[in-house]
């Protein structure tokens, strides 16, 4: 795992290229604190710059940026090859020798042999990198499949400029970063920026999927964007492959589970101390039963945060799943106040603008766990493959029972159910035994009677935050692949949330709040075989009667004892709602005092002002709509001072 940059143009001189690219490197220091390199050949109008986090090939034959054996590429690479022993074998029968055990080294010499594409297409692996053929003088930009790594940038017809994260840019003497208003209105709408936009209008985020080809050959640049892997393809050639007669659960189990240990076992390999998040959920837990089984020890060391005096707190049941693994658990207490300490930076760990509360347990974890290890596995993924968000299935539900009934009728089960506010139906809603009762009861509610009334997208109605009719500026939507089949309400959520919501949330959380800590995470629930593999399955092996990640599930029961498997879903976000009228409310206060997205126009000021005396008085829980203000606010102060 490192953290990459460069700078390309045909007017630069060698000089300024080899000065700013240093700058740009060293603004992503914290993504590779081993070691640093660059390369700027003279006259070649190309500098790159790599920050190293040594985890494969600890030897200075690991270094990079790194030459092919012929000297006609040169790349930099973030991320890792999991196969790359299988596909060093292959380059090795056709002759190509090797002076490094490592897999960048594999990449290149991929390249050199099949092509830049070709040489992608045959990888299984999480990246971003630049690789420069200096004998036709272009210059690769590339991304993995599912955008576990980050790549951002910059073009215009002199000039590329590109980097792992947005603070990097800034670096770049000349380069204009104005705020794209639709992209604030974007993460007050889904608490996320969707590719390819960034927070600002000069700036690209590079697709999952996809090649950016520069060609430096002339006296200006030439860009061109093409994709190597597409999302719409695979879920095609999947749902062509749906069996008519619904496979039984057991033999989806059967096929599943071999994938799902050889997705582990290919990310096992590690020459630096490598262990397991383990949060108690079905996810991580089965990963972690994995790679025990996997581990030649037969154990593993798991890690989890134990925060009691949050409310979300999972370490008793993490600890539960390591005593059945028998494995080395670390259980690492932090209190409220480490919490709220840590508030104030996460506009510098996020440099562009994000808002899913559980970046801050997820940066605590990130930061206790680099305390022992460099690599962790983690659980990610499983809801986007599997239908494990409630959307997918209670929601999908709610709208396949009520789309067909009349107008009116819909208008009249939607008015019942926002009649009473949020607050009252939270109220009610403790009667309930607080093993069964969802969080946030009454803004689910809500939201469902909004499903039922409205005849939109119900992804939007579900996933939405703040309204539209309260944002001036339109919202950037998540990009949804075209696809030449006809799929139903929880599909069409499902690939929704992979192609946008996976790769520009979920995984933007984890590489940020993994890498300010200097810590590789590797996900295995991405591996591209799983999700080739899930879109093929009849819709009722992921879901049915309410419950998702039906086939995880039944999976893990061969692994895992009953009551592991069947916890009901928590999520990992903190107590937000009781900060924010307490410990919070006077950093809330300040920051809400003057709001710049109320003075730029970027958000209705009397609608702010309304939803946080709601939420202060305790009437409504409005606690998603103020984390976006506020984040938003508190990266303004950090980037953008008046």
């Amino acid at each position: 795992m490192c953290g990459i940059a460069g700078l390309a143009g045909p007017h630069f001189t060698d000089e300024r290229l080899a000065e700013t690219v240093r700058a740009m490197a060293r603004a992503v220091s914290h993504r590779g604190p081993d070691a640093e390199g660059f390369h700027s050949p003279l006259g070649s109008r190309v500098a790159l710059g790599h920050r190293r986090l040594a985890v494969i090939d600890l030897s200075p034959t690991g270094a990079q940026p790194m030459a092919s054996g012929s000297g006609r590429w040169t790349i930099v690479f973030n991320g890792e090859l999991y196969n790359f022993a299988a596909m060093r074998a292959e380059l090795a029968e056709r002759g190509v020798r090797f002076r490094g055990t490592g897999d960048t080294e594999v990449l290149l010499e991929a390249i050199e042999a099949f092509g830049v594409d070709d040489a992608l297409r045959r990888t299984n692996g999480m990246f971003a990198f630049a690789a420069w053929d200096s004998r036709d003088r272009r210059l690769f930009l590339g991304r993995d499949r599912l955008g576990e790594k980050p790549l951002y940038f910059a073009t215009d017809d002199s000039k590329v400029a590109f980097a792992s994260e947005l603070r990097a840019l800034r670096t770049v003497p000349g380069l204009v970063l104005d705020i794209d208003p639709s992209s604030v209105a974007s993460l007050l709408r889904w608490s996320y920026v969707p590719h390819p936009h960034t927070i600002y209008r000069g700036v690209r985020q590079l697709a999952p999927g996809h090649l950016l080809e520069v060609d430096l050959s002339g006296d200006r640049l030439h860009v061109d964007e093409r994709e190597w892997w597409s999302l719409a393809e695979v879920v095609d050639r999947a749902l062509g492959r749906r069996s008519v007669s619904a496979a039984t659960l057991d033999v989806a189990v059967d096929e599943l589970l071999p994938l799902l240990r050889d997705a582990v076992r290919l990310r096992m390999t590690s020459d630096v101390p490598l262990g397991a998040f383990l949060s108690g959920g079905i996810d991580s837990s089965l990963v972690a039963a994995l790679a025990a089984e996997s581990s030649p020890s037969g154990s593993i060391d798991t890690f989890t945060v134990a925060m009691p005096d949050t409310g979300f707190d999972e370490s008793k049941f993490a600890a539960e799943v390591a005593r059945h693994l028998g494995s080395r658990h670390h259980e690492v207490h932090l209190s409220i106040a480490d919490a709220l300490a840590t508030i104030p930076a996460l506009a510098t760990t996020w440099d562009e603008p994000f808002a899913d509360p559980s970046m801050l347990p997820t940066v605590l974890l990130c930061r206790a766990a680099r305390r022992d290890l460099t690599v962790c596995l983690g659980g990610d993924g499983g809801d986007e493959l599997f239908a494990g968000y409630n959307r997918h299935s209670i929601g999908a539900s709610v709208r396949n029972r009520t789309e067909r009934l009349p107008r009116s009728v819909r208008a009249a089960l939607g008015w019942a159910a926002t009649a009473a506010s949020p607050g009252t139906i939270d109220a009610v809603g403790r009667l309930i035994p607080a093993s069964r009762r969802p969080p946030n009861l009454g803004d689910k509610v809500h939201k469902a009677g909004t499903l039922i009334r409205d005849s939109g997208d119900p992804w939007a109605s579900l996933a939405g935050v703040w309204n539209q009719q309260h944002l001036p500026v339109a919202a950037h939507g998540p990009e949804v692949p075209t696809i030449r089949h006809d799929v139903g309400t929880v599909e069409r959520m499902m690939l929704i949330d992979t192609a946008s919501v996976l790769p520009d949330q979920m995984l933007v959380k984890v590489d940020r709040a993994s890498m300010a800590s200097a810590l590789e995470v590797r996900v295995p629930l991405l591996d591209h075989r799983l999700l080739e593999w899930s879109w093929s399955q009849p819709l009722e092996v992921l879901t049915a009667g309410g419950v998702g990640k039906r086939v995880l599930r039944r999976a893990a029961e061969r692994v895992l004892p009953d009551p592991i498997v069947r916890r009901p879903k928590m999520g990992f976000d903190p107590p937000l709602a009781e900060w924010l009228r307490h410990e919070l409310k006077a950093w809330a206060d300040d920051l809400l005092a003057h709001p710049r997205c109320v003075s730029e126009g970027w958000l209705d000021g009397h609608a702010l002002a309304r939803v946080w005396a709601e939420h202060r008085s305790g009437r409504r829980n409005n606690e998603y709509r103020l984390w976006g203000v506020l984040m938003l606010e508190q990266w303004l102060s950090a980037h953008h001072p008046n």
